[in-house]
């Protein structure tokens, strides 16, 4: 099986450290298997975008050496393959429309219960998938064994809002699919989605790609860097610097002449020792505070 691997942004910003990190492993991973690595922008949500963020994000990416295969995908130009799969899935009877506020969810624990609140009429009504009451799992390729029982966990979930935005576990599910990704490689904050998406899939009769999730970087006191917690802007100026940190994230320690060599030369040591490469343990690490790294 070629290797064909991807990472996928929500432009709800510029990239920061933590998002570095997650580029860069995904794109050591798929160039040491000799692979293809493709990027897709997850511009799914229009009220939670950035005017310019994603051309921002592409120049970074660029700036930092991480060229990508192919053409950029935009999620904003799958609206007919999401509808279409919903259709077949409520044709199949695995979706359902619901008129449940988020008040009645919250006076069910927040769990919803199945099909048994389906409505007939599409109407101001959300789209959910129906899920089974027994434990899936799935062997994770950094974290080990992962289960879970979707049906204790959140119960049906949404693959089409009631305000008409398609749902983030459809979209990227099929867009994995409909790519041909093989493997996916993201951090650990999005494991609980993982199941949720290959579930999606078996419905769909589609094959679901190898995953791994890789220990988020927190700000040393358990808080994942993101865009909503204001964490720093990449900064090309400083790009040797923050190569260096995230390979250090990887577990791997490039030799002390290679600090300040431009992002080629560090890439090009990243792919020779990738292989040598050991993630730490759990879902969470802090940022690599020896090398001074602002995010």
């Amino acid at each position: 099986m070629t290797y064909r691997g991807r990472f996928a942004p929500t432009p709800s910003g510029p990239l920061h450290f933590g998002s570095l990190v997650a580029a860069l492993a995904s794109w050591l991973e798929a160039r040491t298997a000799g692979g293809e690595w493709l990027v897709r922008v997850d511009d799914l949500d229009p009220p939670r975008e950035v005017p310019g963020a994603a051309d921002t994000i592409l120049l970074q990416l660029e700036q930092f050496g991480l060229e990508w295969d192919g053409c950029v995908r935009y999620q904003s130009q799958r609206h007919d393959a999401y509808q279409a799969a919903i259709d077949q899935l409520l044709e199949r009877r695995h979706a359902f429309y619901c008129t449940l506020t988020r008040k009645q969810l919250a006076s069910l624990d927040h769990n919803h219960p199945g099909i048994s609140a389906a409505v007939s009429d599409s109407h101001d009504a959300s789209v959910r998938l129906a899920v089974p009451d027994r434990e899936l799992c799935y062997d994770d390729g950094i974290q080990g064994r992962v289960c879970n029982n979707l049906h204790d966990d959140g119960g049906a979930f949404v693959i089409r809002r009631r305000d008409g935005l398609f749902g983030y576990q459809l979209a990227c599910a099929l867009d994995d699919a409909d790519d041909g990704i093989t493997h996916v490689l993201r951090g650990a904050d999005l494991i609980d989605s993982t199941l949720r998406q290959r579930w999606l899939l078996e419905c769909l009769d589609r094959p679901a790609p190898l995953y791994a999730h890789l220990p988020v970087v927190t700000d040393g006191r358990d808080a994942k860097l993101s865009k909503s917690g204001s964490s720093e802007a990449l900064d090309a100026g400083r790009a040797s610097a923050l190569l260096t940190a995230a390979l250090h994230c990887m577990g791997l320690q490039p030799p002390a002449d290679l600090h300040g060599a431009p992002p080629a030369t560090l890439l090009a040591w990243g792919k020779a020792h990738y292989p040598e490469h050991r993630w730490p343990p759990g879902r969470q690490q802090p940022l690599p505070s020896e090398l001074k790294v602002k995010s």
